[in-house]
Parts: C-alpha cells; structure tokens; sequence
C-alpha cells in the first residue's frame, strides 16, 4: 500500500501521477499536444489566459520555500545595483580620469569621469550594507531562530553587498531576482536554498513585504524609489503595519526627493514624513533597528 499524507485519503500526489503518465503506450493519440496533463504541459501554462494561474504559482512557491525554510521575519535592503565594490569604483574612477585626461574636451567622457566620481564616493554604501547585514544576521539569527533574515532584490551593488554581509557570518539570506531585457544574474552571496527568481515585480514586491519587519533604503534609480514608494503608499493607506523605514545619506536623500515640497503643496501631510529616519552608518541604522517597536511581530498586508 502506498503511503499517503495526512488527509490526502486515497488520492495519488502529483508527482506518482507524472511518473504513471510516463509509462503510456506510444500511438498518435499520446503524441498529442492535448494528451499531456495539465500541469506537465510547459506551452498551455504559458498561454496568455494562464496569467492569474502563474501569478498564484509564483506568489505560492517562494511562500512554500520559506515556510519549509523556518524563515520568521526579514529585513529588507534595497539600494542600487550601481554602486560598485569601494575597489571596483577606484578603478573605474582611474580609468575614466586616464580617459578624460586624453581628451578633455570630450563631454561624454567628462560626462562618464562625473559620474565614476560619484559612484567612488558612493561606494561607502557598498562598506556600510555590508556591514549592517553583518550586525543585523549576527544578532537575529541565532538559537535556532531564522529571524530578520536580510532580504535583497538579489542583484548586484547594494543588493550583493547585504547579502555578502550575511554571507560573511555564515548566516543565511534571501534574493528575489528578476528577469529583466538585459542580463540578470544572482549575486554570489545569496544562501542558494532562498535564491528566488520573478516574472512578475508585483508580485516580488509583494514578498519584500510578507516577512518585512523593517526597510533600509540606500541610494538608487527608478527601482529602488518605486520599491521605497510601495512601501511608504501601504503604510500610508494603512494596508500594511506600520514599520521602521530607514534611509541611508540624507543628503542623497533630500537632493534627490522634495519630501519638504510635498508637504508645502499639499501633497502629503506633515505627520508622513515622520514614516522614516535617516542615518550614515550601519551602526546608526542598528541603533534604530533594535529600538523599533513592534519590530518582533511579523507583517502582514491584509
């Protein structure tokens, strides 16, 4: 008899279903594109009318990893995938500087020598993700407890920093990479167990903020705001908990947003701006992260 799980009752599972449906004799009729079961047949899923099927797999599968993972809570950094190693941006910085020197004239190597600068003097963020990832899995993840598990968009800069962070300690950590036009590769440090990869940004963004206890935003483009912005909007519109939202380089942060303009005009209340902290160091961010109400219970959208 075969064993079954509990309350399965006399159903076979899928994969006993699969393995059966293998042993079928060969004729034009088994040959057919129809005769596959459902669920083995890779171009009836891709069918534009199988959307909501896949957007339900995809949010159901990193749930059921995670799950089996023991994975309690996150901390969720986000940061740009172009801040570069402090190594790495010096020497594009030489290069760009030995390039412009050739031609100084040339606007879109003075263009390209401004931008290595920046990129050099950001790359402080890489060092500092870096090292709150250290402190965050050091402190969390221990006495058998998986908690506050540093959790990034999986990518490269900032993303590869936090991971390398937890990576450094041996503690575990989460990616949830994307595929995008151009190449997307996971970064290295990602504990390969929880290396996820999305169709769907939404539904991506929607497992930063399943197990989130706490957001630290560094520096970054369009994505990083967008994700920023999806969080500050939940809490906002109370579809989320309240929870720690940090952001690291005010200067950055002031340079790059009118939070001050927004409340002038109008556009949000006062009392919004109060939805996040600002800090330089990972030991600030630590600080604040440890002292977080409410920072022991798990989010959940409703």
């Amino acid at each position: 008899m075969n064993e079954r799980s509990p309350g399965r009752g006399p159903f076979p599972k899928a994969y006993e279903d699969a393995k059966a449906a293998e042993r079928h004799v060969d004729s034009s009729q088994t040959r057919s594109p129809s005769y596959k079961l459902a669920f083995q047949d890779g171009e009836f899923l891709l069918r534009d009318e199988l959307r909501p099927v896949r957007l339900q797999l995809e949010l159901l599968k990193p749930e059921l990893v995670q799950l089996e993972q023991g994975i309690e809570s996150t901390v969720v950094i986000f940061g740009s995938a172009r801040i570069p190693d402090p190594e790495t941006a010096r020497d594009r910085f030489e290069a760009a500087q030995s390039e412009a020197r050739k031609n100084p004239s040339d606007p879109v190597l003075t263009r390209k020598l401004g931008v290595a600068r920046r990129n050099l003097a950001n790359s402080k963020y890489y060092d500092e993700a870096r090292k709150l990832a250290r402190i965050i899995s050091t402190e969390c993840q221990c006495s058998g407890k998986v908690t506050n598990v540093v959790t990034t968009g999986g990518g490269p800069g900032i993303m590869e920093a936090a991971n390398r962070g937890a990576h450094d300690v041996k503690a575990k950590s989460i990616g949830l990479n994307i595929v995008l036009p151009h190449e997307q590769m996971p970064n290295p440090y990602i504990t390969p167990e929880l290396c996820f990869q999305f169709h769907y940004f939404a539904i991506r963004k929607m497992h930063f903020l399943i197990r989130a206890r706490a957001l630290v935003v560094f520096p970054g483009g369009f994505g990083t705001l967008d994700e920023l912005f999806d969080a500050l909007t939940l809490i906002q519109t109370h579809k989320i908990k309240p929870m720690p939202i940090i952001l690291f380089g005010k200067e950055f942060w002031q340079r790059v947003i009118g939070f001050d303009v927004m409340v002038e005009e109008g556009a949000i209340s006062p009392q919004d701006v109060d939805l996040f902290q600002y800090v330089e160091t990972a030991e600030e961010a630590w600080e604040l992260l440890s002292r977080a109400d409410g920072l022991n219970e798990i989010n959940t959208e409703e």
